[in-house]
């Protein structure tokens, strides 16, 4: 059998599986490494093969740099989040009349995280704050649409009725896009612990993409929890 012969069904990935399972082969051929001339990637220059390992290495370190400032961007845009939430839950704290409660709450909302518009209304007040603007009446439907949410909700304004606890003035136009976020306590039913809905708070802004479908909700629904544990002591016992 002749060399052609032996040689005729070799392919490219057979070489470069001897190649890489063979790791002794280049210190045995070392003389190999200097006369490789490569092709350069923004070019058409040869170049040996210890300057085109070279130029992948500064490209991945280039790449995990980038990827080092993407995160410490990240984290410190957590911590001013943070921060800010911080203060809102500050601010509740140190509210000493539960009647102001829900106008700090929205208030520090709209300031801290620059929100454009928030409301809210809850449901199974106590008496003495039957007739507060939070306490209106909402329907039936309402009720039904805060006890099913199991996290936030986002997206786009189609008609809900508690847009209509928006105010417009404040931030220059309606609101097209929402997040509503279920208010909810622990109650006993029969023995059984179980999340009870007792309001409803409403984000706005007239930008249709400060809320979507895609965005994440832990966030708001942190809110939520502070903003319920805040808000329990307005109910009726």
């Amino acid at each position: 059998m002749s060399q052609s012969e032996g040689t005729q069904g070799i392919t490219e990935q057979d070489i470069a599986d001897f190649l890489a399972n063979t790791p002794g082969f280049f210190e045995r051929h070392a003389e190999l490494l200097a006369t490789i001339q490569l092709t350069h990637p923004q070019g058409h220059r040869a170049v040996s093969l210890q300057e085109r390992q070279a130029e992948m290495l500064r490209a991945r370190i280039k790449g995990l740099e980038q990827k080092i400032m993407e995160m410490i961007r990240h984290g410190q845009e957590n911590v001013g989040i943070a921060d800010r939430l911080h203060s809102w839950t500050v601010a509740l704290m140190r509210t000493p009349a539960a009647a102001d409660l829900p106008k700090v709450l929205t208030r520090e909302l709209r300031h801290q995280f620059m929100i454009p518009q928030a409301g809210l209304r809850l449901w199974g007040v106590a008496p003495a704050h039957a007739e507060a603007e939070f306490a209106q009446a909402v329907s039936p439907d309402v009720k039904s649409f805060a006890a099913s949410l199991t996290q936030p909700y986002c997206g786009i304004n189609s008609g809900f009725e508690a847009a209509r606890w928006l105010g417009e003035a404040e931030s220059g136009g309606t609101a097209t896009s929402l997040a509503l976020i279920p208010l909810t306590r622990e109650v006993e039913v029969d023995g059984v612990r179980q999340q009870q809905s007792f309001g409803l708070l409403v984000l706005g802004s007239p930008d249709p993409t400060r809320y979507t479908a895609e965005m994440g909700t832990e966030f708001l629904a942190r809110i939520g929890d502070i903003a319920s544990a805040a808000l329990t002591r307005l109910l009726d016992a």
